[in-house]
């Protein structure tokens, strides 16, 4: 049997089951047996709810009675919880970009903002990117890292200290633990 898939992974429905025999699953979890499909889709019928095909590979394919709307809403819902819950994961590190002659408002604007995000009990990450000639001079970006730090000391913890990776150096900051 040839099937084309759907845009959002649907499962077949009521006629849209090919098979001759289904196993059939009640609305509560019971199982019904062997039914031909048409005394399963008289029985989904009775009851008021759809006929889904749960699984077209078995031997007979497994059916079971539903509301199958509701199933759909449920799961779209999960979805959507799964997806907020991985979109609070990701954003528990904040990136801050410095530079070697940043300005004294620019960084008291990125401190303040750090320290909104820290209270929020998220992690900072600092970091400086060399160019050209400041690549000679690596401990200037050091000395504004630690400075960045010592702005923050009231609510910031370092969980790394600067670090030079290439032309970058970064330092990462975790909120203070709370005694």
């Amino acid at each position: 049997m040839f099937v084309i898939a759907n845009k959002e992974r649907d499962l077949f429905i009521n006629e849209q089951i090919r098979a001759k025999e289904v196993m059939v699953i009640g609305p509560n979890g019971e199982q019904l047996g062997i039914k031909n499909i048409k005394d399963a889709l008289t029985l989904s019928n009775y009851a008021g709810f759809d006929l889904v095909l749960i699984n077209q590979n078995g031997n007979p394919p497994v059916c079971k009675i539903m509301d199958y709307n509701k199933f759909k809403y449920e799961n779209k819902k999960k979805q959507k919880e799964n997806q907020k819950k991985q979109r609070e994961n990701n954003l528990e590190l904040k990136e801050y970009r410095l530079s070697v002659y940043i300005d004294v408002h620019d960084f008291n604007t990125r401190v303040i903002q750090a320290k909104k995000y820290l209270e929020k009990g998220h992690r900072i990450k600092a970091s400086i990117r060399f160019k050209g000639r400041e690549m000679a001079h690596t401990d200037l970006g050091r000395d504004v890292l630690i400075r960045y730090y010592e702005a923050l000391n009231d609510c910031a913890d370092i969980e790394q200290k600067p670090l030079l990776e290439g032309r970058s150096m970064t330092m990462i900051l975790m909120p203070k633990k709370e005694k």
